[in-house]
């Protein structure tokens, strides 16, 4: 058996354990010892053999054909970002090791950050903050360059006073890192992550163990900042061509609305405690 990481076997054993017996036609009798659908019954649904479907969990088998993979989508009911994440780690192969070359920020971008009237910054498809304006840090102190946002937002205890949803966040967000990293959960940096959050933060090993998967995009959010209150604003999320999976990240607030002129008190202060630029630091930096 490869020694390679299973990871294939190990989401489909995480999301076949979420299933209900009941929800999938199956009597709620009988003496269960694991949660969720045994083997037999999840290979039954998918019109597979049970034996094939062991040597997927157990990663014997790692490339199931098309409609192997669709069928095991539909009998675990996962939506279109899960199904292409499940597809993804079907076909992934084994890579050689880490080496890929990272570029920065586009200049381009961080001329955009300079000038934008709302708060922005520039992740990395691991959340790590690369550039970001003064005015997104002082939404949150944790977009600064060099932070990881996942890392701050589980451990840090003025983030969970921040955010007014936090829990609900943080299932998002660790879904979300799960999709941005997609099948390379074995990059040495992801691996220390994924390591070091298991360790301190049992939010993130509880979370982590479902491989939820969840594709980022816009949304509102509500938080209660410290200096001006609650506050409700928008993201809006945008990936940056030919950078390894950058993503531009802008807040805004509804025109005219209670959270737009918190968000202009934020702003002005900013420009009156005359704030350096994040980005400029990211620019100096070099290539990531």
């Amino acid at each position: 058996m490869s020694d390679r990481p299973n990871s294939l076997g190990e989401y489909l054993r995480a999301r076949r354990e979420l299933m209900s017996p009941e929800r999938a036609g199956f009597a709620a009798g009988g003496v269960r010892r694991t949660p969720g659908l045994r083997r037999e019954e999840i290979a039954l649904l998918a019109g597979i053999s049970a034996d094939y479907y062991l040597r997927l969990e157990q990663g014997r088998d790692r490339n199931p054909s098309t409609q192997v993979v669709d069928a095991l989508a539909g009998v675990l009911e996962l939506d279109t970002a899960a199904t292409a994440h499940l597809h993804a780690l079907a076909g992934a192969s084994p890579r050689p090791p880490r080496g890929r070359k990272r570029v920065g920020v586009p200049t381009g971008i961080l001329s955009l950050l300079e000038v934008i009237d709302l708060p922005a910054f520039v992740e990395s498809r691991s959340f790590d903050v690369l550039a970001a304006n003064p005015l997104a840090t002082a939404v949150s102190p944790a977009i600064s360059v060099g932070t990881n946002r996942l890392r701050a937002f589980l451990l840090d205890p003025a983030e969970k006073e921040l955010w007014d949803d936090w829990a609900q966040r943080a299932r998002g967000m660790v879904a979300g890192f799960r999709a941005s990293v997609g099948t390379e959960v074995d990059d040495p940096a992801t691996t220390q992550l994924v390591g070091e959050l298991s360790l301190r933060s049992e939010e993130f090993r509880s979370l982590w163990a479902r491989h939820d998967v969840a594709v980022l995009a816009g949304g509102s959010m509500r938080l209660n900042h410290p200096m001006v209150g609650a506050m409700e604003l928008r993201r809006e999320k945008l990936p940056l061509a030919g950078t390894d999976g950058q993503i531009l990240a802008i807040y805004h607030a509804e025109a005219g609305s209670d959270s737009a002129m918190k968000l202009a008190t934020l702003r002005d202060q900013v420009s009156v405690g005359g704030g350096s630029s994040a980005a400029g630091a990211a620019a100096a930096s070099g290539p990531q």
